[in-house]
């Protein structure tokens, strides 16, 4: 028996040896291949605006450390952008077509996309969409058609603005398990669920204001597209008068209610294709990929760089979705020392995060500003430590609708004493000096702790003020007097000074360089991230190498996987945060 055993054992390892040496080859093959010959494109082609794989304003450069290779990926909403762009003068493009576009982008991303389409339809050149039903989001992005058409029995959802946020105070004290909350700052509401079991009207106050800010930016995108009033709109968002497609289209939200062949075949008419012809389509993926890796570079060595800062902000090296200072470090300094750079636009998509490695990455913008200028381009949020690292910028420019603000600080620590006493766990400490301990969830949070804590929150606070003040060349209390953790929108940011301007990236790269002086240049992006073996194997999506991420949200499904990501978030925060109160998702 034992010698069957040892015969089975060897076989089953062979056949991992050569299964993991079959993938390895294929994996290294992939690895040292030449990259990807771009997509050519058809004359009388049309471009796909599918968005559902874009989520970040960067795509990414990766050096795999294992390979000695770099990555660059082309699928932010930056290279969307740029390829609508192109797309406006190239002969061989006719049109785009949104056909039900679901995408995961922000409202402030959302408004530079649909400002690309509107710039889009100068050239002559057609929009049209398509969606079996739309959100409001998407209705807002597709809005900016020539032509727009919904299925027969789809829905459009155009309601207004609404959040809705959850308490556990009462939870809290009945399972055991507390939020100790110190912070600073009446606005500072990221921790008011744990304090209480209703909105404070502090918090009430902000939140209105932010919705109607923002709904106020859309609807009057939605108006001059669509000709119609912001009174009626909000008739129409009161009554739900558009809640099917014949209402929607009697109020001019729709002009065609029809299948998706019929809507393709009205592309076809607008090519002169033949009916019973396909059209040639290309994907904005594939075109934007296209652009960045064939279009010709300036012939001058002048550069901007463009430094992307998307993500929460935690200590370490960071990623696309993490800002850390050891990428964002390095990439300020790479800019500064590069004589070829001329400027820098640092792109904030950010609600905060640590503060400790906020204040990090404000002291390098500090020392970059005093070689080359740098300026700030809002996305989505730029609030609390996203704010932070943008208060000593240049010039800061921000869209409309961008979250921003929100300069307070808090610090979050679980108590698990009361819970622990109900199950019998019994916790003592033994220490030499009367500070010896550090913080412990299973003992409770004695007010000398608790003391020391909230003079270092103040302590932050007072900093983030401070820089603030400095920055926006205002005086402390003034600064102190908007803070207090408010969040504003990048509208109302303007009229406090927290801003200098409202527009997107296009104005941040040319207000700098005309701070350089200099009207020819090509851009440079950073952070460059670093990946091993595993990273890359993961990413190619070959047998065996699901991401413990993508497994559990299948397992759970996307909503309740976002709420275990938060939960996750909350009980992760080390150190006093700058980060935004709550997370706002328009739907």
């Amino acid at each position: 028996m034992r010698f069957l055993g040892n015969v089975l054992a060897t076989i089953i390892g062979m056949f991992v040896f050569f299964m993991m040496l079959f993938f390895g080859i294929l994996l290294i093959g992939a690895i040292f291949s030449t990259d990807s010959v771009a997509v050519s494109t058809e004359n009388n082609s049309v471009i796909e605006l599918d968005l559902s794989q874009v989520s970040e304003d960067y795509g990414g450069k990766i050096f795999y450390k294992d390979f000695d290779r770099y990555e660059s990926n082309h699928d932010g909403l930056i290279d969307v952008i740029n390829g609508i762009k192109a797309a406006k003068t190239d002969d061989d493009i006719k049109g785009i077509s949104i056909l039900n576009n679901v995408s995961s982008l922000g409202i402030a991303q959302t408004k530079a996309l649909r400002d690309a389409l509107e710039d889009f339809k100068m050239s002559g050149k057609f929009i049209m969409a398509f969606s079996n039903s739309y959100s409001q989001k998407e209705y807002y992005l597709n809005s900016v058609a020539n032509t727009l058409y919904i299925n027969p029995i789809g829905e459009l959802d155009f309601r207004g603005l609404s959040t809705e946020i959850m308490f556990f105070k009462d939870f809290q004290d009945k399972t055991g398990i507390k939020m100790e909350v110190i912070r600073h700052g009446k606005y500072k509401s990221a921790v008011e669920p744990f304090l209480e079991n209703k909105m404070s009207e502090a918090n009430r106050e902000q939140t209105t204001s932010m919705l109607n800010s923002i709904w106020n930016s859309v609807i009057s995108d939605i108006s001059k597209s669509r000709n119609i009033s912001i009174a009626r709109l909000n008739e129409v968002a009161n009554g739900l008068l558009a809640r099917t497609p014949e209402m929607a289209k009697t109020e001019k939200l729709i002009d065609k209610i029809a299948y998706e062949d019929l809507y393709h075949d009205d592309i076809k008419k607008a090519l002169k294709v033949d009916k019973d012809e396909d059209y040639n389509k290309i994907s904005i993926l594939d075109y934007s990929d296209k652009v960045a890796t064939t279009s010709e570079s300036d012939s001058s060595n002048d550069k901007i760089a463009i430094i992307y800062a998307q993500g929460e902000i935690q200590s370490g090296e960071g990623d696309l979705t993490i800002i850390g200072e050891g990428s964002m470090r390095r990439s300020l300094q790479e800019a500064r020392k590069d004589e070829e750079v001329k400027a820098i636009v640092l792109r904030i998509n950010s609600p905060g995060g640590n503060a400790l490695t906020s204040d990090l990455i404000w002291r390098e913008i500090e020392l970059t500003k005093k070689v080359k200028p740098v300026v700030v381009s809002m996305g989505n949020y730029a609030a609390s430590g996203g704010y932070y690292i943008a208060c000593n910028a240049n010039r800061i420019f921000a869209e409309k609708n961008t979250i921003t603000g929100s300069i307070g600080v808090f610090g979050i620590l679980p108590n698990l004493t009361e819970i622990a006493t109900r199950n019998g766990l019994h916790t003592e400490q033994i220490r030499t000096h009367e500070n010896a301990s550090d913080y412990s969830p299973f003992v409770p949070l004695d007010e000398k702790f608790r003391n020391f804590s909230q003079e270092s929150v103040e302590q932050i606070y007072k900093t983030f003020v401070m820089h603030v003040a400095k920055g926006r060349k205002m005086t402390f209390e003034k600064v102190d007097a908007i803070a207090q953790g408010r969040v504003w929108t990048g509208s109302e940011a303007l009229k406090l000074g927290l801003v200098d301007e409202i527009g997107g990236m296009d104005a941040a790269l040319k207000y700098a360089s005309g701070l350089v002086k200099i009207k020819k240049y090509s851009t440079v992006n950073y952070p460059e991230y670093e990946k091993n073996f595993m990273d890359y194997f993961q990413k190619s999506g070959f047998p065996f190498a699901q991401t413990k991420e993508t497994f559990i949200k299948e397992e759970i499904g996307n909503e309740n996987y976002k709420i275990l990501k938060q939960l996750k978030k909350i009980y992760s925060q080390k150190g006093v945060q700058a980060i935004m109160p709550f997370e706002i998702n328009i739907q």
